[in-house]
């Protein structure tokens, strides 16, 4: 019973949480699609080819990195091999493309929790952009200059494929949302088994030492890798409650928010990501690499920042003293 409970607890929780994404995925991937086969998708596209030649990608994508910074990561997985055929994108283009949609992915929601734990929603979210995109160049000129990862993409999941025929694309749609509930439940579970053994509790505080140096110590170095572990809703949340209570200083909920959103849900997202061809060192070691060394450039600078500043421009002060 010890272990029986808590899954089907989870379980009830998961269902709950992909009719929402059927919801929301079913429409945008249809709606893809028609405006795709109408054309619009290609006149369209130009307007993201300046942003997306900058990382050596087709402009096509550029639709599924904008739905996934709306929707999530799980809004853009069905339209990536819809959009561009996978047999034309190398391991390369899919690693570089997993980093846009890993840093930032569900804005909306996300950066209104982290708003409520005090840091403010334009600078955190303009951070997780920017930092995504900077992220996604360096890992692309390394990528060409080094000629590592230049194979063809060779996916274990294609979400959905260009095809001809309505018929095919909506049984393809069908499949690719069982497809969908099966991984999202694996992870759920084996993430409860993770809690309930302790081993995810062993994990974060391994990961204490190397959080303060990005400048993120006590208390908050716990919640943060609540957050890298199981996502930003748990993390942000936890820092919602300490903000209020004042057990952590704004300065360091600042610093976790803003690493939080360069790297969390590691396990599940990166997971999601390797399935359709991403390399795991440009998706999560040189991701976390990267979040540690931003966020100390950026507790750098908050170090220099006057108190009137930040909260005038980066925390809202009532959120710490409610």
């Amino acid at each position: 019973m010890r272990f029986v409970r808590p899954i089907l607890h989870k379980t009830r929780q998961t269902l709950t949480i992909y009719w929402v994404l059927v919801k929301i995925t079913v429409p945008i991937a249809i709606l893809t699609e028609v405006l795709s086969r109408l054309g619009v998708i290609k006149a369209v596209a130009p307007a993201f080819r300046p942003l997306m030649n900058l990382v050596g990608l087709p402009p096509e994508l550029g639709l599924a990195w904008l739905t996934g910074m709306i929707v999530g990561i799980w809004g853009a997985v069905p339209l990536i091999f819809s959009l561009v055929p996978a047999n034309s994108l190398s391991t390369a283009d899919i690693t570089v493309f997993s980093a846009l949609i890993l840093f930032a992915h569900g804005l909306p929601i996300e950066q209104k929790i982290i708003q409520h734990a005090g840091p403010g929603m334009l600078v955190t979210t303009v951070l997780r952009i920017a930092g995504g995109f900077i992220y996604a160049l360096l890992l692309r000129h390394v990528l060409a200059a080094t000629g590592w990862l230049s194979s063809p993409a060779n996916p274990a999941w294609i979400p959905l494929a260009q095809t001809q025929a309505w018929s095919d694309y909506l049984l393809g749609l069908c499949e690719t949302m069982a497809v969908m509930l099966v991984i999202l439940l694996a992870l759920s579970w084996g993430l409860e088994l993770l809690k309930i053994t302790g081993l995810m509790k062993l994990m974060m505080k391994i990961l204490s030492p190397v959080l303060r140096l990005a400048g993120i110590r006590g208390e908050a170095g716990h919640l943060t890798a609540v957050g890298l572990f199981l996502g930003i809703s748990y993390g942000a949340g936890l820092l919602i409650q300490e903000a209020r209570s004042g057990a952590i200083s704004p300065r360091q909920i600042f610093l976790s928010c803003v690493f939080m959103g360069f790297a969390h849900s590691v396990i599940e997202d990166t997971i999601v990501v390797l399935s359709l061809g991403a390399d795991i060192y440009g998706v999560l070691i040189g991701r976390l690499v990267f979040a540690i060394a931003a966020t100390a450039l950026v507790a750098s600078l908050l170090h220099r920042t006057p108190d009137q500043a930040f909260f005038a421009r980066a925390f809202r002060r009532q959120a710490s003293e409610a």
